[in-house]
């Protein structure tokens, strides 16, 4: 059994996530946030899906992501149609999950040094 610890090359760890709060690195976190390998937007303006807005998910579009992860809260739920349809008309993947599921997902896909970006919306 390997004891080492190995430190990702990459900035933004994500511990945890659930519906209200995550850890990034050793930062909890308690709103709605943004995250890619690189970059940490904390302060996201999204609350939840039904009135999620395409000015809302253009910071996600900003950071240039191959994939995008949205984590939904506690359940998944999927945005409209044209939600969908702006991420896919710029060929850019987007995979629709509860928080923890995107958070494992992300942690996997930077792991492997993929251009990932994840916003994760969370209930006070």
């Amino acid at each position: 059994m390997q004891l080492t610890h190995e430190l990702p090359d990459y900035r933004y760890i994500l511990r945890f996530a659930d519906g209200h709060s995550a850890r990034v690195n050793d930062r909890v976190l308690t709103s709605s946030f943004i995250l890619s390998p690189d970059t940490l937007i904390e302060s996201w303006s999204g609350t939840d899906v039904p009135s999620l807005t395409n000015a809302q998910l253009e910071p996600l579009l900003a950071l240039s992501p191959e994939l995008v992860l949205l984590g939904t809260g506690e359940t998944q739920i999927f945005p409209a149609p044209a939600t969908m349809v702006m991420f896919m008309s710029r060929g850019i993947g987007v995979e629709i999950m509860n928080n923890a599921a995107a958070a494992r997902t992300y942690n996997v896909l930077a792991s492997e040094g993929r251009r990932v970006a994840a916003g994760f919306l969370l209930q006070p």
